[in-house]
């Protein structure tokens, strides 16, 4: 009996050419014997929606490979995915974005699985709990809005959204207030000058990582032996791992996140979820060994 064709999946984001997802979905294909393969497709910017309707059109036996049943999506267009899904899943409603699709018979479901990533990376592989925690949420875009759902639902005692425009903390905060009032948390938001001081854990969602900016907001957020988490990783999350050991705090960067959200995808897609220590622990070696 022949092996059926590898289903496909890729991650589609402009730029794309630095991800690391290929690597991550083919350590948990092979970790459960699962039979695909998993590509980058860089879309130019007023071309996301064209580029996943080609890419589900691609499929070409000649070339051995089975259908599209998925992808992730990164920045620039996690905005942009639920227009186009029949379906989403109250994660994804409440950040109004998704990282990721699935392409079902009857349309597209999406997802967004990157807080729930971020909160298992923090609890599971930094070892730090997240109920009855003082956090500062730095930025207000589509990786603050995917990451505040699943804060709330850890049960940290308050979160402050602190962003260079207010008003964008201001109405991310508002879309979750109901959600931070089911869970009993405290949402708010501020200017980055104004954020308060001594946070048991401080995450950076703020697009400084990735224009090489200075950290935006003062050492005083830190209370000392706090946890700081830069949701970027490699060179990028480099200035602010410094900032954080400066000032006494532990750094980490977002690479955990990073396969934790994959791990996520992986589940929904293939309806398993892989080990995600070891593929972490190789993926940091692999990219040691190319530094």
């Amino acid at each position: 009996m022949t092996n059926p064709l590898p289903d496909r999946y890729a991650v589609l984001g402009h730029p794309v050419a630095h991800s690391q997802s290929p690597f991550i979905h083919a350590e948990f294909a092979r970790q459960t014997g699962q039979n695909l393969v998993y590509g980058r497709i860089e879309c130019p910017l007023d071309g996301f929606e064209a580029a996943v309707r080609a890419f589900i059109a691609s499929a070409d036996p000649t070339a051995a490979l089975g259908p599209a049943r998925g992808c992730n999506i990164t920045v620039p267009f996690k905005f942009q995915v639920l227009p186009l899904a029949r379906r989403a899943s109250e994660r994804a409603l409440l950040a109004q974005a998704a990282n990721v699709l699935r392409f079902d018979a009857d349309g597209w479901y999406a997802e967004n699985t990157d807080g729930t990533g971020l909160v298992r990376d923090i609890q599971q592989h930094a070892g730090v709990p997240l109920a009855g925690r003082r956090v500062l949420l730095i930025g207000a875009g589509g990786a603050a809005a995917g990451v505040l759902g699943p804060l709330i639902e850890a049960g940290c005692a308050t979160v402050t959204v602190a962003n260079r425009t207010l008003d964008k903390a201001v109405s991310l905060v508002r879309r979750h207030a109901d959600w931070a009032d089911r869970h009993g948390v405290r949402l708010a938001a501020s200017g980055l000058a104004d954020c308060g001081e001594g946070y048991d854990v401080v995450l950076n969602s703020s697009a400084s990582s990735l224009a090489g900016a200075a950290v935006p907001v003062s050492g005083e957020v830190l209370k000392p032996g706090c946890l700081a988490v830069d949701l970027m990783y490699g060179a990028a999350a480099r200035p602010f791992l410094d900032w954080a050991a400066a000032h006494g705090a532990i750094g980490r960067d977002g690479l955990g996140m990073l396969v934790e959200q994959a791990a996520g995808a992986f589940l929904l897609w293939r309806g398993v979820m892989p080990e995600t220590a070891p593929v972490l622990a190789a993926l940091r070696a692999r990219l040691a060994a190319a530094a």
